[in-house]
């Protein structure tokens, strides 16, 4: 479980950092709704980014099978990346305990 946790930590630190590199480039974060995928495929979808570099190659996968989440803007800052850790449920502690961007800073 300690391991699965620093995995998702490392990811997360790495994916934040892509986040920040798109900003830099297209002076506004990924909405939510064109998610993270923006960092590898150009979104299509309002606000278009005009200067997109695709800042990653591919988006892992958290270290329990599924996507990581993304929220612009977000509750812990201006944007949260973040998984529900192995039970896949919000709120949960131990080995379940949610991990964020937040907790990466």
């Amino acid at each position: 479980d300690q391991a699965r946790a620093a995995r998702a930590k490392t990811d997360l630190a790495a994916i934040a950092s892509s986040v920040n590199l798109y900003r830099l480039d297209n002076f506004r974060y990924p909405s939510t709704e064109q998610g993270l995928q923006a960092l590898v495929t150009r979104p299509t979808t309002d606000p278009v980014p005009e200067n997109w570099a695709g800042d990653m190659a591919r988006l892992p996968v958290e270290p329990w099978g599924k996507p990581y989440l993304h929220l612009q803007p977000g509750v812990h800052g201006d944007f949260d990346i973040f998984t529900y850790g192995a039970d896949g449920t919000a709120g949960s502690d131990g080995a379940d305990a949610d991990i964020g961007s937040w907790d990466v800073k």
